[in-house]
Parts: structure tokens; C-alpha cells; sequence
């Protein structure tokens, strides 16, 4: 998994006014390095409206609709952390990992990330990163071991 994952889309000291913002923010990451076109971000918002993509422990993983997909050039992760915390519609959330997929990958990487965030000091470990380093390396370990 950590080929998905450009350093560049690794920020870990974001604000966010609310969730809508918290989700323009980690589709602009996927935007600004190339993974996606500009539109893919209203296709998250939109996701978003119809089913909440807030997945418990204070992580989000956003990604866009399955029309979304023709917007997606390549597979790709953006991780943005939130130390002061977003709503997420009355949850706090810390952590969002967002996920661009052209195929049926988003399937794959959803079920990755579930199996990291299971772990709770992993997850914690997630959430608490202040260092893009500690990121690829929790998440590339998921590839290696589903290998």
C-alpha cells in the first residue's frame, strides 16, 4: 500500500472549519498529486451526503462515487490529520484517509485499512503520527502482511 501513498498527501497538522471542509481538504491532497481531476472532489462530497464514510475511532476515509471513477487517474491514499478534531456529524474525527480507486480497488484498500484501524495500537499509533515516516510505515506493513 505504501506506493499509493505519496508523502506529499501525508499532512498531519490540518485544520478543517467542518466535515465538508475536512473532505475538500483530503480530495485537494489526491488533486494536487495528480491522482485524481478536480471534480473528484465533489464525487466524495457527495458520498458523503448519501452514506457516511466515518468509520469509528475517530477516522474518516472518504472517497468518491462510483462516477467518480472515470475523474481517477490512478490509485491513491491522502492522509490528513486533525489534532484539534472535526464533527463528523456529532463524532470527532482525527484522522481522514482518503482514497482514490479506479477499479474495484477502493474494496482492496477499504479492507486494508480496516485491518490496521482493528488494531488499536496501530490505529492509536495512526491517529497520534506527527511524522509522514510513521504513516508509510503503518500502512505499507498492511501490503506486506496481506501479501
Amino acid at each position: 500500500m505504501s506506493e499509493l501513498l505519496d508523502r506529499r498527501a501525508i499532512r498531519l497538522a490540518e485544520t478543517a472549519a467542518d466535515r465538508d471542509d475536512a473532505i475538500r481538504r483530503t480530495g485537494q491532497a489526491l488533486v494536487e498529486i495528480g491522482a485524481v481531476d478536480a471534480g473528484y472532489v465533489d464525487t466524495m462530497l457527495a458520498r458523503e451526503r448519501s452514506i457516511s464514510t466515518y468509520v469509528g475511532e475517530g477516522v474518516a476515509i472518504p472517497h468518491g462515487t462510483l462516477g467518480g471513477k472515470e475523474l481517477v487517474h490512478r490509485d491513491a491514499l491522502s492522509v490528513l490529520r486533525f489534532p484539534e478534531t472535526v464533527d463528523w456529524d456529532g463524532e470527532p474525527v482525527t484522522l481522514c484517509v482518503g482514497i482514490a480507486a479506479k477499479g474495484d480497488g477502493h474494496v482492496e484498500l477499504l479492507a486494508a485499512l480496516a485491518e490496521i484501524l482493528l488494531d488499536e495500537d496501530q490505529a492509536r499509533e495512526l491517529r497520534e503520527a506527527t511524522d509522514p515516516s510513521t504513516v508509510i510505515r503503518l500502512l505499507g506493513s498492511i501490503k506486506e502482511d496481506s501479501e
